[in-house]
């Protein structure tokens, strides 16, 4: 799926794909942009992101406290060194919501590029449909800053891309980068689940 990443990573995803569906597959370059949270960490390779159905059909968004005002996004969480990626689905998701989940579909793995890093990607999404099946809503691990969740339709997910890659230009040491430039990367995500869940309706 990605040439990059180790044979251990390559293998789980193949077993993933297997079990969950074939996901969409791509690779964005990110253009002229400089590092900034998550990618400039060293402790994490990529991350999950979380695609919670609830049980009336709505997805789950969420606004950490040092996000741009309404900026609501699909939770991501990152996977650590060393860690298998369903371990870090199942263990981001209790922790940034706690609820309880199955695992229905592997939507899409996302590889991501930049104009000063070459063709080697500096960073991966893999996203999963899960859907809630127990467990009350809000983070157990207030570290992560979640102010509110939010739900929406998923015929909802083209308006969150539009506004995720239209943030405004300004840089903030929270993320130790610029708003836009992470707007942009986070944009397609939701724009690869989007993808995914109209070809599989």
């Amino acid at each position: 799926m990605f040439p990059y990443l180790s044979q251990n990573i390559q293998h789980e995803l193949a077993q993933l794909s297997q079990m969950y569906n074939q996901p969409l597959v791509r690779t964005i370059n990110l253009g002229q942009t400089n590092q900034f949270d998550p990618l400039s960490r060293t402790d994490r390779y990529g991350e999950v992101c979380m695609v919670v159905r609830r049980p009336n059909g709505l997805l789950l968004t969420m606004l950490k406290t040092f996000y741009p005002r309404e900026t609501y996004r699909l939770p991501t969480g990152g996977i650590n060194h060393g860690e298998p990626i369903a371990d870090a689905l199942l263990r981001e998701t209790l922790e940034e919501t706690g609820l309880d989940i199955e695992v229905r579909q592997f939507l899409a793995a996302v590889a991501y590029t930049t104009a000063t890093t070459g063709e080697k990607p500096v960073f991966y999404t893999f996203a999963f449909l899960l859907d809630e099946v127990g467990g009350k809503l809000g983070p157990l691990d207030l570290s992560e800053r979640v102010e509110s969740f939010r739900f929406i339709a998923p015929t909802d997910l083209p308006v969150l891309t539009e506004r995720l890659s239209h943030l405004e230009r300004f840089y903030d040491s929270q993320i130790t980068g610029d708003w836009h430039d992470w707007g942009q990367f986070r944009a397609a995500i939701h724009q690869a689940v989007w993808e995914a869940l109209q070809a599989s309706m």
